[in-house]
């Protein structure tokens, strides 16, 4: 990339290997950030060039720990201070996207905090992928470019050319994307009944719909532990399916 192009790409620590493919296939350099660390887990970031009058693309996922999050922030702050002309904000994995309602009593909406903490940082667009759902772009009052990983996915699984192929969701949440890639292969839907003990842990499961000498493709959005998608698969082959685990975690 010339010296003179508008755009940058900067990294956090944790997404550093996505950035620097990125810019590898942008044919441009990794921008030079500096993240200094102090013994008290307080970090600062400073920008090592000019990033006047740049558009400014920050890549950083913000999974948990919450330090990834105000790293990005303060990757945000200090472009707005150096006077970026657009501020960026590339989240592959945007976190607390589970708490994306409110449920029960007494419990926050994680998700629209996050947003709104990106907004106050300065973020002028965000880019992110797969959301846990679609209504947290709606927590934004930026432009939201939310992308799916069907486009690298759907090519993979037509690939595979598997016969009596079925699609199946381990809950009900994650229905409509299960559906949406039912559709395109004109195969029958699967959907579990799930319910947890508490978090991370899956109490009971139930299957609706037939598996039986089937090839079950299993659907998700999110994998933490990979409880829910291990459960499903189990039960599925319990349930005389052909497959349910192989490329289940293939996909995810």
């Amino acid at each position: 990339m010339s010296a003179k192009n508008s755009f940058m790409v900067f990294s956090g620590t944790n997404t550093r290997y996505l950035a620097e493919k990125i810019c590898q296939s942008l044919d441009c350099p990794l921008g030079n950030l500096l993240i200094t660390k102090f013994s008290d887990g307080e970090f600062a970031v400073s920008y090592e060039e000019s990033i006047r009058g740049r558009d400014v693309f920050l890549v950083q996922s913000t999974f948990p720990n919450s330090d990834n999050l105000m790293e990005l922030l303060l990757m945000i702050d200090a472009a707005k201070r150096a006077s970026a002309k657009s501020i960026n904000a590339v989240i592959p994995y945007f976190g607390w996207a589970r708490q994306d309602r409110k449920d029960k009593p007494r419990v926050s909406i994680g998700a629209k905090l996050v947003a709104d903490l990106l907004g106050v940082a300065g973020i002028d667009r965000l880019i992110t992928m797969d959301l846990h759902a679609d209504q947290i772009q709606g927590f934004f009052d930026v432009p939201v470019d939310h992308l799916y990983a069907s486009g690298v996915i759907l090519p993979y699984l037509q690939s595979l050319k598997l016969e009596d192929m079925v699609i199946a969701s381990p809950d009900v949440g994650g229905s409509k994307r299960a559906n949406t890639y039912a559709k395109y292969f004109g195969c029958p839907l699967v959907l579990c009944n799930k319910t947890r003990a508490r978090a991370n842990v899956v109490e009971s499961m139930q299957i609706i719909g037939d598996v039986k000498d089937k090839n079950v493709i299993i659907i998700d959005d999110m994998v933490d532990t990979a409880g829910t998608i291990t459960k499903a698969a189990d039960i599925m082959k319990k349930s005389w399916c052909k497959k349910a685990s192989e490329h289940a975690l293939r996909i995810v």
